[in-house]
Parts: C-alpha cells; structure tokens; sequence
C-alpha cells in the first residue's frame, strides 16, 4: 500500500445493518475503498485470501465461528490490522481488551439501541482509526506474553526495587492511547510490588475503564486500581482515571492525591493524557517521571514537555516497538522526551529514573 492508494477495507460483521452502515460511512472517505463485507469468519477468511485488504473491521459475536478465535488465527497466520467493533457492555469491553491482547489494533464502539445512528455519531472516528490502522505495526503486537510479576519472586524483574520506594517523594506518570492497552500490561507486569506510586491516562470509552483496571491488576504485582477522588496516592500503587472522567494529582502536605475531573474534553480526549501530565509538572515537578507509549494523535505531547520543563526525567516509547507512533513520535519533535526507549524496557528504565530523579 502506498500513500496514494486507498486503504483496502473489508467488513466482517453478521448484522446486514451494520455491515451496510460501515460501508457507507467508510465508502464516503476518498482515501478509503472497501473492498467486501463477510458475515462471518469462515466467509471471510475466503475473501482475506481473494481480496487482500488492508484492514479488517471485526465484530466479535457472529455465528459459525467466535471473532476472537478467529482474531487469533488471522494474527498467527496472516498478521493483519484489525479494528474491532465493539458493544457498549461489561462483556463487551472484558471481549473487546481480550481483542486487543490478541492483536487488534484499535476498537470503536456501537450502541446496542439503534445501531444505524449509533454508528452515524461516531462516523469520523471510525474512518481515523481505520486509517490509522493501515500505518499501524501489528508486529509490534505480536509478542510472547511474559510471566506475570509475583509477591514473593526471589529477584525483582527489574533493578530498583529496594525500599528506598516506600516513600510518596517518587511518582511515575504515564499516558498511551492505540496500543496503550496492550503497552501498560507490559509495562506494569514488569514493575515490583514496591515500585513508586504509578498514575496513568490511557483513551478508553467510559464503559470500559473498570474491565481495563481489573485485567491489569491481575497482570501487575502493583495494585492497580480506579482512582476515587481525594484518595491518598501510596508507593505499589498504579491509578487509573474512572470511566470517561480526567484524572488530576494535587498536593496535600507530603503527599499527592487524586483528583478526579469532569470538565471537556482536551486534545478530544476524556480522559487526556495533557490534564494528567500537567498536574504532575505543576505538584511533583521533579520529583515525578514521565512516559508517553503507543498512541495515535499528540495528546500528551504538550504535558509532557510541561513536566521535562518542570525538572521531571521523561521519556518515551520508540518508533519500532509502537503499533502507532503518534504520541510518542510528538513528544518526541516536541522536545518533550530526553530517552527514546523499547517498550521491554520501559519498566526498567522508569523504575531507574525514579531512583534518580529530585
């Protein structure tokens, strides 16, 4: 595929209403061409092999064959970008992460009431990702899972992990949106249990932050968690904003604590990678350190120069480890970002620079 050509869509999805919807709304984009529709798996696993798309766009409950086993025999054997559309439902969101372990590259959403508008509403986002799906690495998805960190491992999985951390003085601040959730499992799987205090923004749909939150805390020997509102941030602990709402720190004396904020959207993010960062440079200042992963657009970017600005180490993850380098690749133009780094090793390196910032 070339920047001239149109990205190759096919539509697999067993509602002839979605199916239609999808082709209207992506038809209408000049820089896109969809190329067929399947209503379920086993059809198209015939036209991926006629057809040769680009991108698929993939709904997980169909007949004759569950999406996610299909999802996972298409990345083992015809790695492709895929773009999951997803319900608007506790399960919907559980399948749709498990999607994005196996290799998807993005999700949209659809309401389960009125699918046709539902799906009109989110028209423009629907083309974006799937554009940006056709630049996105799916390689860089396409890794060996790595233990899970335990309590009473005998060596840590990363230097660092003495009790020097048992302090609030140490704060680590992480944004990520397409491929972020696949990033911060990593991430975190790598951190010790007394690693310092971690607050992150990753872009999801509100419905989906509580799912999000539980699958990597049973990936982290930290404690992750939705952050409520003026709770006390403590050292083992990683903080996720609640569903569809902008996470904050404040000082309260010698420690930080949540905030939770409702206001707009910022960079059309809620939650935003910026309000997060820029609470850390204006509370921890130096004190904290700062990461950028995988991510489309520039939310972040602007934050996190604020933080490099306020004396705090940053960096972000590199270009060929990424699905999409557009945040990270940002910060980076920016100026924002003083290491460029592998995702296996950003746990490290954050875990190292926390030594060493103040």
């Amino acid at each position: 595929m070339t920047l001239e050509t149109p990205v190759r869509v096919l539509i697999v999805d067993d509602s002839a209403v979605v199916r239609q919807m999808l082709t209207e709304i992506l038809s209408r984009d000049p820089g896109i061409e969809v190329v067929g529709s399947a209503a379920d798996p086993l059809l198209a696993r015939e036209k991926i092999k006629r057809l040769n798309p680009d991108v698929l766009t993939l709904d997980v409950e169909m007949p004759r064959m569950d999406g996610l086993v299909f999802l996972e025999n298409l990345m083992r054997l015809r790695p492709t970008p895929v773009v999951m559309i997803s319900s608007l439902t506790e399960r919907g969101a559980d399948t749709t992460l498990q999607a994005l372990s196996l290799g998807a590259v993005d999700f949209v959403s659809k309401p389960k009431i009125d699918v046709a508008r539902g799906l009109e509403g989110y028209a423009e986002e629907i083309v974006s990702k799937v554009k940006m799906a056709a630049k996105a690495k799916v390689s860089a998805l396409n890794r060996p899972s790595t233990p899970k960190v335990t309590l009473d491992m005998q060596s840590a999985p990363v230097p660092g992990s003495a009790l020097r951390f048992r302090t609030t003085d140490r704060l680590i601040a992480i944004g990520a949106s397409a491929g972020g959730t696949e990033a911060l499992r990593v991430v975190l799987e790598h951190m010790p249990a007394d690693a310092p205090a971690v607050v992150m923004t990753q872009h999801l749909p509100a419905s989906f932050s509580t799912a999000f939150a539980e699958r990597l805390n049973r990936h982290s020997a930290m404690s992750v968690r939705e952050a409520s509102d003026g709770e006390a941030i403590l050292p083992g602990h990683a903080y996720l904003p609640p569903g569809g709402q902008h996470l904050r720190i404040i000082r309260d004396g010698a420690r930080w604590r949540c905030r939770i904020d409702d206001g707009p959207p910022v960079n059309r993010h809620k939650p935003a990678v910026d309000v997060l960062f820029r609470s850390v440079a204006a509370n921890a200042g130096p004190n904290a350190v700062g990461a950028i992963l995988t991510g489309m657009g520039d939310d972040g970017a602007r934050g996190l120069l604020e933080m490099l600005q306020a004396g705090a180490p940053t960096l972000v993850q590199d270009e060929a480890s990424s699905v999409v380098w557009g945040m990270p690749g940002a910060a980076y133009k920016l100026g924002a970002a003083q290491e460029v780094v592998p995702l296996d090793r950003v746990a490290e390196r954050l875990i190292a620079l926390s030594a060493q910032a103040r």
